[in-house]
């Protein structure tokens, strides 16, 4: 399926625009939470060109390694730790334009410049991230963060 994905060109809301509706194709009517997840860090991934992409997952309260693309990451992560256990305790998406000023870090990867992270939260409750980083300072903005909240909305957990 992949090489049938439209990969646009453009301003970042152009690409959020033309990737969406493809993201939706691919998962919906798919009842399965990992096929659904690795589709979406592959989309992602291949029209954005990031660094890396993927999911960590509650289980067992703590933040365990799910679906991405992207250099191998850390497992596991603590409630609090890093960029994505912060996202998981404040229940709000992050975005770190230099992580290496961020308190408590985790470098999973010394090539990861910048970060947002996206909280999953269903019944008000944090159930998941969504982790994206990049090689280059400050690359993600408001704009990332309306387009990644509204694509995960859209997952069924």
């Amino acid at each position: 399926m992949a090489d049938d994905l439209q990969i646009s060109i453009g301003t970042k809301q152009e690409m959020y625009e033309t990737i969406m509706p493809q993201i939706k194709a691919l998962t919906e009517g798919e009842p399965d939470l990992i096929a659904n997840l690795a589709n979406i860090t592959g989309a992602l991934k291949e029209q954005f060109g990031w660094f890396w992409v993927g999911f960590y997952l509650v289980k067992n309260n703590e933040l365990v390694l799910g679906p991405f693309q992207g250099p191998v990451a850390c497992t596991r992560i603590q409630k609090g730790r890093g960029v994505c256990g912060s996202s998981w305790q404040q229940a709000q998406t992050l975005i770190v334009p230099d992580v290496t000023k961020f308190p408590g870090h985790i470098a999973c990867s010394s090539l990861s410049v910048s970060e947002i992270v996206v909280p999953i939260i269903r019944n008000n409750e944090v159930i998941a991230v969504l982790d994206v980083d990049s090689e280059k300072p400050a690359l993600f903005d408001e704009t990332d963060k309306k387009y990644l909240e509204e694509i995960i909305a859209g997952i069924l957990f």
